[in-house]
């Protein structure tokens, strides 16, 4: 049996943080969705198909990786998907509250699907999309926070 992840979240913009969370993840995984998901409490900057176009080009011929978005739980894309695992990044404290308490639900909702979390590396803890879009909306340079080969699309 495939050992299927999916990495959720709205990628608003995919940040080296999330890129350093698939490295180390790939070699744990046959396979991992990247899956945007439709947040009713985010107001995006990106549009569904610049975030698309942006990390597909990131993952162009990466076998492992399938990039995807859904609308709904994550538990039941999981479901849909037939994916064992839910992958997240953690950097903070306050990031593992919040996600441990997701992680409870979800297991309690589908108890068929494991959460898996990997630590943020120290230089991309404070790195997140909230931060990036406003750097990139007030037109600063957040190319630092960026992975390298990421091209934002106007």
């Amino acid at each position: 049996m495939q050992k299927i992840a999916v990495f959720p979240g709205s990628f608003d913009p995919f940040t080296k943080g999330h890129e350093n969370v698939i490295s180390r993840a790939l070699p744990l995984f046959d396979k991992i969705f990247i899956a945007i998901g439709h947040n009713t409490e985010k107001k995006s900057f990106f549009t569904l198909d610049q975030r698309l176009k942006m990390i597909g080009k990131l993952y162009q011929g990466e076998p492992k990786i399938v990039l995807d978005y859904y609308e709904g739980l994550t538990v039941d894309y999981c479901k849909k998907i037939g994916a064992q695992y839910l992958l997240r990044g953690l950097r903070t404290a306050a990031d593992f509250e919040y996600e441990r308490a997701i992680a409870q639900i979800n297991r309690m909702m589908n108890p068929e699907v494991e959460t898996v979390f990997i630590l943020a590396v120290p230089e991309f803890t404070p790195v997140n999309s909230t931060i990036i879009r406003e750097i990139l909306k007030y037109g600063g340079d957040a190319s630092q926070f960026l992975p390298d080969k990421m091209v934002i699309d106007d």
